[in-house]
């Protein structure tokens, strides 16, 4: 899975995926095999942080 560099674009896949195909943050990026860390990082950056209970960055 290629994912966006951009930051909006970012969130905007990373919760589709999320919504759609993954039970957890956990779960997308071992599939995907990026960071968790790398990806929490880049969202904060727009003040975006994962709601394990909500499966989504809000």
């Amino acid at each position: 899975m290629i994912l966006p560099k951009d930051p909006v674009m970012l969130l905007s896949a990373i919760n589709t995926y999320l919504r759609d195909y993954h039970s957890s943050l956990e779960e997308l990026c071992q599939n995907a095999e990026v960071s968790a860390e790398e990806i929490k990082k880049q969202l904060a950056v727009l003040d975006y942080h994962y709601e394990p209970t909500q499966n989504q960055f809000v």
